[in-house]
C-alpha cells in the first residue's frame, strides 16, 4: 500500500488565516510541508496564474490533504477535526459547540477580511485607521461575549477553533495598535494561549518565510 503523501500548507508567515490552520494542524499533530506564497512581493505570488491553478480565489491558505485540496482556513479545520477528531477541536455539547463556532465566525467573517491585505491596499493612506476601527469594533463585540462563554480558554476549558482564531486576532490588532489593555478577557486568554506549544511553533516569527529581522 502507498504511503499517504504529506499534506501540504500553501500560505504566508503573516496571514492570521495561514497561522489557523498552521495551530490546527500543530494541535493535531499532523506533519506537513510549507509552500510560502509571498502576498507582498512582485505585486503578490497569489495573483499569478501557476497559484490560481491552485486556488481560484488566489488567497492563502490553501491545503493539499488526502488528496483533495481545500480553501478557506475554517472549512480546512473542520475539515481536519471530522478526519483526525482527536484531540477534539470542537466541544460535543450543542450549545458549547455553537458558541464555538459563532466566536470563530465573528473573527473569521466579522473581523478579519475588513483588515486584510487586499483591503487595506484598496483603502490607501487611511488604511491604518482603517483596521484600527473595524478591529476596536469587532473587539467590542468579541469582550462581553467572551466574558459570558470563557474558562481557561474561549469555551470553557478545552482548546478550541475559537482559540485557534482569537490569537492571530489579537496579533493583528497589536500590529495595528489597538490597545489590548480595553479588553481584559480578550487579553487574558491570549497570553494563556500563547504560552501553549502548537501556538508559539505556528507563530508568524518562526517559519520558513518569515524574514530574518523578524525572526525569534
Amino acid at each position: 500500500m502507498a504511503t499517504p503523501a504529506k499534506p501540504v500548507l500553501y500560505g504566508y508567515f503573516r496571514s492570521s488565516c495561514s497561522w489557523r490552520v498552521r495551530i490546527a494542524l500543530a494541535l493535531k499533530g499532523i506533519d506537513y510541508d510549507q509552500v510560502p506564497i509571498n502576498l507582498v512581493k512582485d505585486g503578490g505570488q497569489q495573483v499569478t496564474d501557476q497559484y490560481k491553478r491552485v486556488n481560484p480565489m488566489q488567497q492563502v491558505p490553501t491545503l493539499t490533504i488526502d488528496d483533495v485540496t481545500l480553501s478557506q482556513s475554517l472549512a480546512i479545520i473542520q475539515y481536519i477535526e471530522e478526519t483526525r477528531p482527536i484531540p477534539s477541536l470542537l466541544p460535543r455539547d450543542p450549545k458549547k459547540r455553537a458558541q464555538v463556532r459563532m466566536i470563530s465566525d465573528i473573527i473569521a467573517s466579522g473581523i478579519q477580511p475588513l483588515q486584510n491585505l487586499y483591503v487595506i491596499k484598496k483603502i490607501g493612506t487611511e488604511k491604518d485607521a482603517w483596521a484600527q476601527h473595524f478591529i476596536q469594533r469587532g473587539f467590542e463585540a468579541l469582550e462581553p461575549i467572551l466574558k459570558q462563554t470563557a474558562g481557561m480558554y474561549c469555551v470553557g476549558d478545552e482548546i478550541s477553533m475559537a482559540d485557534i482564531c482569537l490569537v492571530p486576532q489579537v496579533y493583528n490588532a497589536e500590529r495595528f495598535k489597538v490597545d489590548i489593555c480595553q479588553f481584559p478577557t480578550i487579553q487574558m486568554l491570549n497570553q494563556t494561549l500563547s504560552k501553549i506549544e502548537a501556538f508559539k511553533a505556528s507563530h508568524p516569527s518562526c517559519q520558513p518565510d518569515t524574514p530574518d529581522a523578524m525572526g525569534p
